[in-house]
């Protein structure tokens, strides 16, 4: 029995309602998912232009265009088991991780969260908040099987893309040592000078947990020049300021290893580990701190985490 135009309509338009509701990264109005505080007037909203889990960064006043703090949200999952000294991926941002389809959703007024399954029987759940002074980043991990973990890792990747922050050369990025703030790179001034194909592409390193490394610069077989400051931070986190030095963007987490950057992409790493022990649960937990405020302001607010 052929269908009435009244009924094809109503047809097409259910069809259009399951099609939206199956968008993962838009709200029912096909915009961004996003947050905006009414204080600050930071805004976080997910790449649209990702299928993978990223979201952008702007700040008061940045238009839609400038690039932003793009955040990759993990650039990676990496765990190793009991008993073997080599970690795998369980996930990693590219190419190949393309079928991990994550469905985001807002959660209360300040929360964008996701979760996904990962390699080897791994679910993860991953919180984004947008707080008064910053954005915490969460990461629950599900172990759905019999693997034993000693550590599991997600690798937070916020990439300062914006010129506002980018500091290739590192003479806004600061840690904190026991005698004080210093920059990071303090230890090499030749990278104020040298050619930039000299330069680049490195690691700048700073140990937290981990001990000190005796090689202060270290070549590696992939190309990347490591370098290692000769002493640790005292407060886990890694600071840049803006270039007109009025807002600070700081990465922070209780327990990493060490803090370090690529200068290149000007991003900021205070990545913790946790054991995930067989059908089981853990979780780690990341924030960066965005303000308009001092060193001394955000030293004092790491110390209150």
């Amino acid at each position: 029995m052929p269908r009435s135009f009244a009924q094809i309509s109503v047809l097409l338009v259910f069809a259009l309602f399951l099609h939206a509701c199956h968008k993962p990264s838009s709200s029912s109005s096909g915009s961004p998912l996003a947050l905006t505080d009414p204080t600050t007037g930071i805004q976080v909203e997910v790449s649209q232009q990702d299928a993978l889990p990223v979201l952008r960064i702007l700040l008061p006043g940045q238009p839609a265009s400038d690039a932003g703090i793009r955040v990759l949200f993990p650039e990676h999952v990496t765990a190793r088991e009991h008993g073997k000294s080599d970690p795998v991926h369980l996930y990693i941002f590219g190419p190949s991780s393309q079928n991990a389809h994550p469905v985001w959703r807002r959660t209360g007024q300040s929360t964008l969260e996701y979760d996904m399954d990962l390699q080897s029987g791994v679910h993860l759940i991953a919180r984004a908040t947008l707080e008064f002074d910053g954005i915490r980043f969460h990461y629950d991990f599900v172990n759905r099987s019999g693997t034993n973990y000693d550590v599991i890792e997600a690798v937070t990747d916020p990439r300062m893309i914006t010129p506002y922050f980018r500091d290739v050369r590192l003479e806004r990025t600061y840690v904190h040592h026991t005698n004080g703030f210093d920059l990071l790179a303090s230890e090499s001034p030749a990278r104020l000078t040298m050619p930039l194909n000299q330069w680049l592409p490195n690691r700048y390193r700073v140990p937290y947990t981990w001990p000190i490394d005796s090689k202060r610069v270290e070549k590696q077989e992939d190309g990347l020049t490591w370098y290692n400051k000769s002493r640790r931070v005292d407060a886990p986190f890694i600071a840049t300021k803006s270039t007109d030095a009025k807002w600070i963007m700081a990465t922070y987490s209780a327990a990493p290893g060490n803090v370090w950057t690529n200068p290149e992409l000007t991003c900021q790493h205070a990545d913790m580990q946790t054991p995930l022990k067989p059908d089981s649960q853990s979780s780690t937990e990341l924030k960066i701190f965005l303000f308009q405020g001092t060193l001394d302001d955000l030293l004092a607010s790491v110390r209150q985490h």
